[in-house]
């Protein structure tokens, strides 16, 4: 063998154990969520639990992040899983999206941690027909996998505004962020516009950062607060949210983040933004794409 060839193969030798969280994969087809602003007609909805974990696409050979990352998963975690798709929410609990994050994301496929990691199925994305007839096709599916760390993710009707709210509640009572709307009479559709809504007490989005300025007073010698810009090209600073820790150690620039908003101001920008947390894995997967098609062509 040529040296360049030993060389590589060496290479490629020691990275093996990583390669599966290294190499990104095409970003699976999924749906994704708008945000819930009233006046649907809430009988033709299904509404359900939105859980704040990672989300898992599991393409009937392999498991892989909203990105398209490969998940190193322990062999008897999907020993039982179907050939065909799944769409669900990886979770370790409630406030635990950081350590399910971390998990999901590690290179240890054997990490005993996978043992706290629940997958919360809430689509069947081949099934033929509408969320209706695909509801009871996901609790059969779920119950012939037979693995308690399984679960079917519980879907139920509201009559009206006052129900949905009081569901909204009881969730957020228990620690829960949020509730998701499904529309019934829709097949599964990738990208938005599928019928999917949200519905939190606050909004939600990523933002990639690109300054950090300096704190002042009690907060001297740590970050003060971070500027970033939405895949939207619009730029504000964020200064509230963050722990100790999340000052003495800010989110590099070039990262993204994920920021809390209530409403926006008359210009477009998200009022009373507050940092929530880091975004692992980069920039959301609708931001690649809008990267990727309006790329210049290659020479």
């Amino acid at each position: 063998m040529r040296p360049i060839l030993q060389w590589i193969a060496s290479v490629m030798l020691a990275l093996a154990p990583c390669l599966p969280m290294l190499a990104a994969a095409v970003p699976p087809p999924v749906e994704l969520v708008d945000v819930y602003h009233g006046g649907v007609e809430l009988s033709r909805y299904w509404v359900s639990e939105k859980f704040d974990g990672v989300r898992g696409y599991w393409d009937g050979h392999r498991l892989l992040t909203r990105e398209g990352t490969v998940v190193r998963v322990p062999a008897w975690f999907t020993r039982n899983w179907p050939d065909t798709p799944l769409d669900g929410e990886l979770w370790a609990g409630y406030g635990r999206f950081e350590r399910a994050s971390a998990i999901v994301r590690s290179a240890d496929a054997d990490d005993p941690a996978w043992h706290a990691i629940s997958y919360r199925v809430f689509d069947l994305p081949a099934e033929a027909g509408n969320f209706d007839a695909r509801v009871p096709a996901i609790r059969r599916v779920v119950a012939a996998i037979g693995d308690p760390w399984v679960v079917a993710v519980r879907q139920f009707h509201v009559a009206d505004d006052a129900q949905l709210k009081a569901a909204l509640q009881r969730v957020l009572d228990r620690g829960g962020e949020g509730l998701v709307l499904h529309r019934g009479d829709v097949p599964y559709r990738a990208g938005r516009g599928a019928g999917l809504l949200k519905l939190k007490p606050y909004e939600d989005a990523e933002a990639k950062v690109v300054a950090i300025h300096p704190g002042h007073g009690r907060l001297q010698g740590l970050m003060g607060s971070i500027k970033v810009r939405t895949p939207a090209g619009r730029r504000f600073s964020i200064g509230s949210g963050f722990s100790d820790d999340d000052r003495a150690h800010p989110p590099a620039i070039g990262s993204w983040v994920t920021y809390r908003f209530n409403g926006r101001t008359n210009s477009g920008l998200p009022r009373f933004a507050r940092f929530l947390r880091r975004r692992p894995g980069g920039p959301p997967p609708e931001v690649v794409a809008s990267d990727a098609t309006n790329a210049p062509a290659q020479p």
